[in-house]
């Protein structure tokens, strides 16, 4: 939580922070978290593609 004297964040951070816990939530579950977000597992990708998301690698990669 910001601090009391913190500005109020914008609607599209809120948003940003939003998609991002959903994300970790699901485990980084593309499809899953488009669905808890009722949003396109297209818009998601698009959303994250913005942020500069970049995905975990690979379970076992170097």
């Amino acid at each position: 939580m910001p601090a009391p004297d913190a500005p109020p964040l914008t609607l599209g951070e809120l948003e940003r922070q939003h998609i991002l816990a959903v994300l970790e939530r699901c485990h980084n579950n593309r499809t899953q978290a488009a669905r808890l977000l009722d949003i396109s597992i297209r818009t998601l990708r698009n959303k994250l593609h913005e942020y500069n998301h970049a995905p975990p690698p690979p379970a076992g990669a170097p």
